[in-house]
């Protein structure tokens, strides 16, 4: 008697590009479904977060917004409201997001991380694009000088990227056993954004406040961004290591739950 042949393991690459076409027709799907075909269509994914941060600008200009700096107020907002639309949306597209795509579910290869890993990419692209958009565009009409040191603006994005996907993440996941995660994550999020360093320098707290406000993350990947900006012009206080470890233990968590999410999952 034969016995029957296992079928040969999948290699690594052939995975990873199965992988991208789920990744890139859900990502495709998303931005249809989010901003449709109509007037500007995709390209609403970057003038929206672009609106928002002109707007945060132009009210902290007018209302002479006291920064604890000397800094322009033009500059000071959009290294501060961008990086704050980072950490802040990436959970909000994610929490509640698993039971709207149960019936993706029933494709073999269509996981719940993949459905997470399209809108974090979205999030990710549109605050991105409007954030080089702007720094361009400040800096074309006089209100803000391009970066002293690109190179840290780079990595304190991608420290505050990593961040806001992990924490989104582990939030989407924890949402789909937990419908409360909803209702307190956006009173969270408005609490945290006075906390997160984007209306303040770090320096300009009490020595005795400083400390406190350092536990906080997404503190320091806003200030290595600031000090990648304008960081001859004030002392920054960031730690990048603590913050990559804060990012790390967050994102095992998330995987974590993301695991225990797919195992109890029934598609619709």
């Amino acid at each position: 008697m034969t016995q029957m042949q296992e079928p040969p393991p999948i290699s690594f690459l052939r995975s990873w590009a199965i992988q991208r076409r789920v990744i890139g027709a859900l990502l495709m799907r998303e931005v249809i479904t989010r901003y449709g075909r109509h007037n500007i269509g995709f390209l609403w994914l970057f003038v929206e977060p672009m609106i928002f941060t002109i707007g945060v600008t132009l009210l902290w200009t007018a209302t002479k917004t006291v920064h604890g700096s000397d800094l322009p107020i033009s500059a000071f907002a959009l290294t501060g409201y961008s990086s704050v639309l980072v950490w802040r949306n990436m959970p909000s597209r994610l929490v509640g997001s698993i039971e709207p795509n149960l019936s993706l579910m029933y494709h073999r290869n269509v996981k719940v991380i993949d459905i997470f890993a399209a809108r974090l990419l979205l999030e990710a692209v549109g605050v991105g694009i409007s954030f080089l958009i702007l720094t361009m565009f400040f800096s074309a009409v006089g209100w803000m000088k391009l970066p002293e040191d690109p190179l840290k603006v780079v990595l304190g994005w991608v420290m505050l990227v990593w961040f806001g996907s992990s924490l989104g993440m582990f939030l989407g996941a924890l949402s789909n056993r937990f419908e409360l995660i909803d209702k307190f994550w956006h009173p969270m999020a408005y609490l945290l954004f006075p906390l997160s360093g984007a209306a303040f320098l770090v320096e300009s707290l009490p020595a005795e406040f400083r400390q406190w406000i350092l536990y906080l993350p997404m503190v320091h990947g806003v200030e290595c961004v600031r000090d990648g900006f304008f960081g001859s012009y004030f002392t920054p206080y960031y730690d990048l290591s603590y913050m990559a470890l804060c990012n790390l233990g967050l994102s095992l968590f998330a995987l974590s739950e993301i695991r225990r999410a797919s195992r109890n999952l029934v598609p619709a």
